[in-house]
């Protein structure tokens, strides 16, 4: 059997980039990748001005407290105010310019005002609630590299800079379907021996998550000449190729088959748990990747598997999730021998529970969990111990 490194290493040695581009508005630049650094023409704040309402003044105008000072003037956010006259202060907003000659912003608390006179309560020091040009970003700086995968406080900091457009990767088009007569949508009678179809809403959840064009071709029944059909149109229209199912080699999986027909296949068996069995291949020269009918198994091993190689394809440079070293609050005292990837949530006290049953067929486990431990091989885990946790505030981002 494949070890997970050497699964997703074979993997992403397949998965290259997309070659188109497109410009598109900031405004819809989330979970897009850059396909160009972004650069700042500007300063930011473009310049010094008030982290305060106050008063600017000039400190050697305010040599002791309390002194009195004139108000000359009110400066508003968005407007400009004259330089400030020797001997007074002046009115200043929150994100208001700093006038010409003030080196320095007295919080509204620290004052107390009488007509047009102003009494400084404490002498400030020079620069005290200025915010200072470039003080953020200077002109010229590099916020993003290529590859970025863009978040909404990314567009934010671009907006910052005043660019309207960015030039991203284009949306990668993947095709999905789903194999098995024993499926059935939510809405239709239930027959006896039938499932409903859960891993249809997992997995185009997931690939809308991150930023997918999902071409959905529905469920396929266990028949060959369908399967390859729906193959062939997959790989009309799409990059990537992501089945459900039929990927092991019983009589009723024409998965293989069917795609050994129309290109090449490998089936990998790797020494992981949930989720032995995945596919690899090229269907008339389109990646094509097979998951495991079993719900938690198809759910662990996209995030697993398919989502480096969506996010590779994409353009995308940072493919890991960090895994956090936390506390387990529970046992596992007989391991399985091969890795496991066991279905958590993080407690009150900041240590991680697991599930109780963690059966591959049992779904409600991804849905009680929020993220993964990732256990070695042969490796028991007493409570207490030290756990590698995989968010999945990361692996669904």
């Amino acid at each position: 059997m494949l070890s997970v490194e050497e699964a997703l290493a074979r993997l992403l040695d397949q998965a290259r980039p997309l070659a188109e581009v497109e410009t598109i508005a900031t405004l819809d630049a989330d979970r897009r990748v850059l396909a160009a650094g972004v650069v700042s023409s500007i300063d930011v704040p473009p310049m010094d001005n008030s982290q305060m309402d106050g008063y600017a003044v000039r400190t050697a105008d305010v040599p002791t407290a309390p002194t009195t000072l004139r108000v000359s003037q009110r400066i508003a956010a968005g407007h400009i105010g004259a330089p400030l006259e020797p001997a007074t202060a002046a009115r200043i907003f929150t994100g208001a310019p700093v006038p010409a000659g003030a080196d320095a912003i007295v919080m509204q608390e620290a004052t107390a005002l009488d007509g047009d006179r102003v009494t400084i309560k404490e002498a400030p020091k020079a620069g005290a609630w200025i915010r200072r040009a470039g003080s953020d970003i200077a002109s010229g700086t590099q916020i993003f590299a290529a590859g970025h995968r863009m978040r909404p406080q990314d567009c934010g900091l671009v907006a910052s800079i005043g660019a309207a457009q960015l030039t991203v990767y284009r949306r990668l088009r993947v095709a999905v379907f789903f194999t098995g007569d024993e499926l059935v949508m939510p809405g239709e009678p239930l027959p006896p021996g039938r499932i409903y179809n859960s891993n249809r809403f997992v997995l185009r959840g997931l690939l809308a998550r991150l930023g997918c064009e999902v071409i959905d071709l529905g469920i396929v029944p266990d028949d060959l000449a369908r399967t390859r059909a729906a193959f062939v149109e997959a790989a009309g229209r799409a990059d990537l190729i992501v089945t459900s199912g039929g990927v092991s080699v019983g009589e009723e999986d024409h998965v293989k088959p069917a795609v050994q027909a129309e290109g090449s296949l490998d089936l990998w068996q790797i020494a992981m748990k949930p989720g032995k069995p995945l596919a690899f291949g090229h269907v008339r020269g389109i990646p094509f990747i097979g998951l495991p009918g079993n719900p938690v198994s198809n759910f662990v091993t996209f995030l697993l598997f398919a989502r480096p190689f969506i996010l590779a394809r994409q353009g995308a440079t940072e493919l890991a999730p960090r895994a956090l070293p936390l506390r387990a609050e529970f046992d596992l005292p007989k391991p399985d021998k091969r890795r496991e990837f066991l279905r958590v949530r993080v407690n009150a006290q900041g240590g991680v529970e697991a599930f109780g049953n963690q059966n591959s067929a049992v779904l409600t486990s991804t849905a009680w969990a929020d993220g993964l431990v990732d256990n070695p091989p042969n490796h028991p885990i007493a409570r207490g111990d030290t756990v590698r946790y995989l968010s999945f505030a990361e692996l669904l981002a």
